[in-house]
């Protein structure tokens, strides 16, 4: 096996085409398999979409059979539902309970571990990125936007998480234009899809049909060109190239939201006496779903902890969430008592002053808050009652 996360040139196939990056190749369900065996044998933990517990998540993935062939989904607001296609389509789904972001920020990290040693401590244990690198196969459009919006949090200028920066260096993106958006989604409106942007190392569409199964896959980066050596594959020609531009058109027209941004941030901050805050405040549960199931959420929380005899101490780092009572606590008490507050802190953060803090917005239009809301509070239509009250 070649070092972790190298590429085995011995592995190149007879006749394979030269390319270079943003080239595009078809390949057939055999050569998505050799993907996933060049990446296991560079050192890669290949990490895909599987179906378990009536949804799809991200787990391992050895071969094309732990993909969910055949299954897509319905998602309205506070609804999922798998359901069968009428295909054998492998990505034929929207996005799942489950971002990339648990892999590249986990919900609960050791950051480091101590042992008294006299008057002071002695470090025993500190972050350590996996001891495997990971490929992550099948990144939607908006997902991929939402790690770049991570990668400014983390890893952007005047801040740097030293875990989130040394896990993220070692990941191999294989996006997914998507071509099956669900209820919920609007990447569309928010300009993250359907189409991949930056920042992938290849690209997959899929084009499945009666008559043809295969992959249009782009190169994005020299790992991409370096590794394609290893997949048989044929050049795309323009009616491939034609097929994947009918693929996002229609993924593009079948969105199930739309979100108009124009102005928002200014929207928001003139809208903090707004009515329609005590409306939802009305039915938000408070409960913190929606910054869960989000992308691009990264508030935690960092907790020490010892043993009974003071002998070694903890820190841990933990998702945690706005819409916690807790989280607004300071020294002189908490500052957000209301429900009312906190999902008014959380959308204008998420929409408005995210973009003052990162210079984007904090939402990709994954739709993910809206499906996983127990009461079905969507995010869109939230903005959209804000404007109709100010306008009248």
């Amino acid at each position: 096996m070649s070092p972790a996360g190298t590429i085995d040139l011995a592995r190149r196939r007879e006749g394979q085409p030269a390319m270079g990056l943003g080239s595009r190749v078809m390949i057939d369900p055999g050569g998505l398999q050799a993907l996933i065996d060049a990446l296991r044998g560079a050192g890669y933990r290949v990490i895909g979409p599987r179906v378990r517990g009536g949804a799809i998540v991200l787990d391992d993935v050895t071969t094309t059979a732990d993909l969910p062939a055949g299954w897509g989904d319905e998602q309205e607001g506070g609804r999922y539902r798998l359901k069968r296609r009428d295909d054998n389509a492998l990505f034929g789904f929207a996005a799942g309970p489950q971002s990339w972001k648990r892999y590249l920020f986990p919900p609960r990290s050791l950051l480091w571990r101590a042992r008294r040693d006299g008057q002071g401590f002695e470090v025993l244990a500190e972050a350590a990125p996996p001891a495997v690198p990971m490929a992550f196969l099948g990144v939607r459009a908006c997902e991929l936007a939402a790690i770049r919006i991570q990668d400014r949090v983390f890893a952007g200028d005047g801040f740097s998480d030293r875990g989130y920066r040394e896990r993220r260096e070692r990941v191999f993106l294989v996006a997914l234009n998507c071509g099956s958006p669900g209820g919920t989604c609007f990447c569309a409106s928010m300009g993250t899809g359907p189409a991949a942007g930056p920042g992938f190392d290849f690209a997959l569409t899929e084009l499945v049909d009666r008559d043809r199964h295969e992959f249009c896959l782009e190169v994005g980066s020299d790992r991409g060109e370096e590794l394609l050596a290893a997949i048989p594959s044929r050049p795309a020609g323009p009616e491939d190239e034609a097929a994947v531009h009918r693929v996002l058109e229609g993924a593009a027209a079948r969105m199930g939201r739309s979100l108009e941004t124009a102005g928002i941030k200014e929207l928001l901050y003139r809208s903090y006496g707004s009515p329609r805050w005590d409306q939802v405040a009305a039915r938000c549960l408070a409960c913190g779903n929606c910054t869960m199931a989000c992308p691009t959420c990264f508030c935690h929380a960092v907790e020490d902890a010892s043993d009974l005899e003071g002998q070694t101490a903890e820190r841990w780092q933990s998702w945690d969430t706005c819409f916690s009572l807790d989280f607004a606590r300071v020294g002189t008490g908490r500052v957000r008592n209301s429900v009312l507050s906190r999902y008014r802190q959380w959308l204008t953060h998420k929409l408005a002053t995210w973009i003052d803090q990162f210079g984007t917005s904090g939402c990709v239009g994954c739709g993910r808050c809206i499906t996983w809301c127990p009461v079905g509070i969507d995010i869109t239509e939230e903005v959209r009652a804000i404007r109709r009250g100010e306008e009248s």
